[in-house]
């Protein structure tokens, strides 16, 4: 004989369902933004911000930095500004450093 299930009982199976339904959505929608993360990371990999071509990695003060040699953009990856500045003891790069982080005079 077949067995009929309780109001209680069809409750908690849809609750059940609705709970697996929402965690394969949610899974499903961090696997599109890591997929959506990774295709704009290689679209724009080692691409100038301002006109988009291609960067290339120069030298500058003993580190990498990136240059677009279509406009002239220079662009630093995180610590190198710092690293730069830090090699500057003098003149403008000093004045630089104060401005931008308050640790040396504004004039020399």
């Amino acid at each position: 004989m077949l067995h009929k299930p309780s109001e209680k009982e069809e409750e908690f199976f849809k609750r059940q369902e609705l709970e697996k339904l929402r965690k394969l959505r949610e899974e499903t929608a961090r696997t599109l933004e890591e997929e959506e993360r990774q295709r704009l990371k290689k679209l724009h990999w080692m691409r100038c911000p301002k006109c988009g071509m291609e960067l290339h990695e120069v030298e500058l003060q003993g580190v990498m930095v990136d240059t677009c040699l279509d406009c002239g953009g220079t662009f630093f990856d995180e610590g190198e500004v710092m690293k730069i500045l830090s090699s500057g003891d003098s003149g403008f790069l000093k004045r630089l450093r104060g401005v931008l982080f308050g640790d040396a005079p504004t004039t020399d």
